[in-house]
């Protein structure tokens, strides 16, 4: 599904972005229990990603996918944020010059 797909990652997070044909951005979440093995670690990282996500403006209609790294469940909430604003930043910029490379 997400062969040819933007992909952007640092050591807490790999996020990967392809266009849809929808209207609007949309968001998936893999957290798995070799990431976090207590299911609250595993809901805080997905709370984390969907407030991220959702606080991103002008994001491209795009579908992302957010897979977390064992460093995310050890690692502070504000970092984590930072993180993954970086790599939606990263992929809209992606997503523009690819737009306009393709105008």
């Amino acid at each position: 599904m997400f062969s040819g797909s933007l992909r952007c990652a640092d050591r807490f997070f790999t996020v990967l972005g392809k266009k849809n044909d929808s209207s609007v951005p949309r968001l998936g979440l893999a957290v798995s229990k070799r990431v976090a093995s207590k299911a609250v670690a595993r809901n805080r990282l997905k709370r984390l990603a969907r407030e991220a996500f959702r606080c991103q403006n002008g994001l491209p209609d795009w579908d992302f996918v957010v897979i977390a790294r064992p460093a995310a469940a050890a690692e502070g909430n504000n970092m984590l944020k930072r993180s993954l604003e970086k790599h939606f930043q990263r992929l809209t910029r992606k997503a523009n010059e690819e737009r306009n490379g393709q105008s």
